[in-house]
């Protein structure tokens, strides 16, 4: 009888194994579901960013061409121009690591750091950008009396020349350039580099709501062209700019956390870039007319009136 026994308690154990759900079985199941679903969105992102920024590359290049050779430079132009610069190498260094991706698959290469070493860049001529156009607003005079002829360009050259330094040094620090990581002076130097990019972004916030308070509700002349483009460009910066500078600051945690956060803020870091020449053609084009992008440039910046619209330039080390 306990044989009998011993066999029915098998065959009753492996009929309920067969009949009734299997945590063990189901569970692989439950996570090739989950793969499968972080793939497919994982591709949707990959593609939507590729064909963002593929756009973003055609504008920046059209707003590069016009002010770079078509339009004299103005105080505000030579800004525009370098930021410009700034989103087209971001978009480029993205364009051009993702392609190498697709053909090549997954690379471990210096991608995230040189995209943000631009973008970088870009927020900090941004921050520069703001505050002189603010002060230009509110100062009229004592600004037109008392700005240096230069100031746009050397501004420019000093933002491109420290930015440098800024980005690569916590990135060599914390392993992101070679294998090898300090972690006391990585996280001196991270520390610095994430209050550096927080002032710059607080101080173009701060000018962006310090001119729309102006325009607003003191200034009694016409409201500004120039006001678009500034408050779109803010605009841009806290929704799509500040989740790739919220990435840099807190990457390990992040990607430990919530690991969908890399690709979006890559995305919306890409929109940030390849929005900006829609901003100055919706600021400065007139309905019902169709102008060369030059002549809605010089309007959006407000400079037409200063400079003529007679389509000279200077060269570039005039800058």
């Amino acid at each position: 009888m306990s044989t009998g026994l011993s066999r029915e308690g098998p065959e009753r154990a492996e009929g309920s194994l067969v009949t009734g759900p299997s945590p063990a079985r189901s569970e692989p199941a439950r996570m090739f579901g989950l793969f499968g679903l972080w793939r497919t969105f994982h591709s949707v992102v990959f593609y939507l960013t590729l064909i963002v920024g593929l756009g973003g590359l055609v504008g920046n290049g059209l707003v590069l061409w016009n002010l770079g050779f078509h339009i004299r430079k103005g105080p505000f132009s030579v800004y525009l121009l370098h930021l410009a610069a700034a989103d087209f190498l971001v978009l480029s260094c993205h364009v051009g690591f993702s392609v190498a991706e697709a053909a090549l698959g997954p690379q471990d290469t210096l991608y995230f750091v040189l995209t943000f070493l631009w973008f970088a860049v870009g927020l900090w001529l941004l921050a520069a950008f703001s505050v002189e156009r603010c002060l230009s607003d509110l100062f009229p005079i004592c600004y037109q009396g008392c700005r240096p002829r230069h100031t746009s360009a050397i501004l420019c050259t000093l933002v491109w020349a420290l930015t440098l330094p800024a980005v690569l040094l916590p990135a060599n620090a914390c392993g992101l350039l070679r294998n090898s990581k300090r972690l006391l002076v990585c996280l001196r130097y991270h520390v610095a580099s994430v209050i550096w990019l927080l002032v710059l972004a607080c101080v173009a916030c701060t000018a962006g709501v310090v001119l729309f308070v102006w325009v607003t509700c003191c200034s009694t002349r016409p409201r500004p062209r120039f006001y678009g483009i500034v408050l779109g460009a803010l605009f841009l910066l806290f929704f799509c700019g500040l989740p790739l500078v919220l990435y840099w600051s807190l990457q390990p945690l992040l990607n430990f956390l919530l690991s969908t956060f890399s690709p979006l803020a890559t995305l919306l870091a890409c929109v940030n870039s390849s929005s900006k020449p829609l901003i100055y053609l919706a600021s400065g084009r007139q309905p019902g007319k169709r102008e060369p992008l030059r002549v809605v440039l010089q309007r959006a910046l407000g400079e037409d009136a200063e400079q003529g619209a007679r389509g000279q330039s200077l060269p570039m080390g005039l800058l």
